[in-house]
């Protein structure tokens, strides 16, 4: 069963003001919502990777950009290092069963968002 294009339509909105807002939307809205309407790890991660192609993150990052929030040096080092790294992942990945790469996925979104909270948490008391 394919779903629906409003499905779609409400992860993209929910990722996009997440991600303008807090600097999230692929890894941790995304790539969950698809898992649970159904897509395997590598068809999650593949999508999400190609709703993030640059024309969907230019609005936010012109805005930031003009407000003074972007370091572009860092951002261009980041953009080549990402791009040559996750063309590995994609290699590694397919090596992988899907069950494991499922169960890593939800273990890093657990520690991360941990480390995030906790060390918010100590700055807020």
């Amino acid at each position: 069963m394919q779903p629906s294009l409003l499905i779609f339509i409400g992860i993209g909105g929910f990722a996009g003001v997440l991600s303008g807002l807090i600097g999230i939307g692929g890894g941790i809205v995304i790539v969950p919502a698809l898992l649970l309407i159904g897509f395997t790890q590598l068809q999650a991660t593949g999508t999400s990777l190609a709703v993030l192609l640059l024309p969907v993150g230019l609005v936010a990052v012109l805005q930031y950009y003009k407000d003074g929030n972007v370091n572009l040096p860092a951002a261009i080092t980041m953009a080549i290092s990402f791009a040559v790294c996750a063309w590995f992942g994609v290699l590694l990945a397919k090596r992988v069963p899907p069950l494991y790469l499922r169960f890593f996925f939800g273990i890093a979104v657990m520690i991360i968002g941990g480390y995030i909270a906790a060390a918010a948490f100590k700055k807020m008391g």
